[in-house]
């Protein structure tokens, strides 16, 4: 394999938006390897896809020796590591505050805060130590790091945190020639979001359908950020259906 491919490694590779920019990143020239905790939904992915430029691998990203093996296995075939896309995240049932149990709370924040953070410190070991150095970290943050929607506090709580995961790891990186964006995404059309055509809860209680846009979208952005040299980058990246109910009172 030559060493003049990127690599890059996407999280939550097995569907949805991780699938969809896994693809474009493969199209885009990257070896990519999905992460994800279904082995048969990456390979799903990677059927999809070029078969040399893609690897599989099991990977919980709440499971240190489990992210610590991943990133030990790119380091062992590729030496390298140029793109890391936090996507991995799930959330909790749609529940009064009250009400949520402790373990789905920390389930959320296992995976979408804990997650990236024990992904960001694979990367920036591996990135320091490369030749030549440097890399590019995005995280996905979520329409939900700006404004919450009615009962997904533990998801919008760590969407919020990754707003500041993200400035930290940019702020920390800089003299390391790591870079690091994130992408805020609202209404992509993928599986997870496929009720919102019947109803999404809305800040008055009422329940409304939402505008989509197509998932191509965001992968064509991820795409956009990571074809950047690493002398620029894409601090906040916004990517919604237009006419989606975000900006506006209501």
């Amino acid at each position: 394999m030559s060493t003049d491919i990127k690599t890059a490694i996407v999280t939550g590779a097995g569907s949805g938006i991780g699938r969809a920019s896994a693809l474009a990143l493969v199209e885009a020239g990257f070896h990519v390897f999905l992460a994800g905790r279904r082995l048969d939904a990456l390979e799903e992915t990677a059927r999809r896809a070029k078969a040399d430029m893609c690897t599989t691998m099991a990977t919980d990203v709440a499971d240190e020796a489990s992210v610590l093996a991943l990133f030990e296995a790119v380091k062992t075939r590729f030496g390298r590591l140029d793109l890391l896309f936090n996507n991995a995240g799930t959330g909790a049932p749609p529940l009064p505050m009250e009400e949520l149990s402790l373990a789905h709370w920390k389930r959320v924040v296992d995976i979408n805060l804990t997650g990236a953070f024990l992904c960001t410190q694979g990367a920036i070991r591996l990135m320091k130590a490369q030749d030549p150095r440097g890399g590019r970290i995005i995280n996905n943050g979520s329409i939900s790091a700006h404004s919450p929607r009615p009962r997904s506090v533990a998801y919008t709580a760590t969407k919020h945190a990754i707003t500041g995961l993200t400035k930290s790891t940019s702020l920390d990186g800089r003299a390391h020639d790591i870079v690091c964006g994130q992408i805020d995404i609202g209404n992509a059309a993928t599986e997870m979001t496929a009720a919102m055509a019947k109803g999404v809860p809305q800040a008055d209680g009422t329940l409304a359908p939402e505008p989509m846009m197509d998932v191509k979208a965001v992968a064509d952005a991820v795409v956009f950020m990571a074809s950047l040299p690493l002398e620029a980058n894409v601090q906040f990246m916004t990517v919604m259906a237009t006419k989606m109910p975000f900006i506006g009172r209501g």
